[in-house]
């Protein structure tokens, strides 16, 4: 069903449907999602895939999807127990979390799954560190020494003393093209 006709066409209404309603979404999330509603109404009206499509309705089904996205944005603040910030631009651990991006797609071959998820859990942790006082649901996870931030920040940026050129979007360009790789769009 993957390359379907059907499905290209399904995708691309949905998407433009989407687009009025101020939503983007991946065109293959998309797709995973008409995918499984056409393979779900075939399995239950008994009908093979090719009859299922007829019911397919790509406005109603950007108004779910939209709807789910509002739903998810309206539950996802602040409140959350556990929920670190994002370091703030100028933070010196989230410098070197950025200036490892072209060493870590050079190292890997250019693996960009092992890369963001390398590059999201160290952001996470810097946040995490950041603003741990401030992080609902970190009482008491600091253990008996606490966790001196001032220090942490002093010693990276001892480490790396230019930190600053790392949040200059043309230098982390340069440095991404410098290391054989380039984030182009089809």
């Amino acid at each position: 069903m993957r390359n379907t006709k059907a499905l290209q066409d399904a995708v691309a209404q949905t998407l433009a449907e989407l687009a009025h309603r101020g939503v983007t979404m991946r065109p293959g999330a998309v797709a995973d999602v008409i995918e499984h509603n056409v393979r779900a109404v075939a399995q239950r009206l008994d009908i093979q895939e090719r009859s299922a499509w007829r019911y397919l309705d790509p406005a109603a089904l950007a108004d779910s999807l939209a709807r789910q996205h509002q739903e998810l944005q309206d539950t996802s603040d602040e409140r959350g127990v556990g929920q670190a910030p994002m370091p703030p631009v100028g933070n010196p651990e989230l410098a070197m979390i950025l200036a490892g991006v072209p060493d870590a797609l050079t190292e890997t071959g250019g693996d960009l799954y092992a890369v963001i998820v390398n590059l999201a859990v160290n952001a996470w942790m810097a946040g995490h560190i950041h603003g741990e006082d401030g992080c609902p649901g970190c009482e008491g996870s600091r253990g008996p020494a606490g966790h001196d931030w001032d220090a942490r920040m002093k010693a990276i940026t001892t480490m790396a003393p230019d930190i600053d050129r790392w949040f200059d979007p043309q230098v982390w360009t340069q440095a991404l093209e410098d290391s054989g790789f380039s984030v182009t769009r089809r």
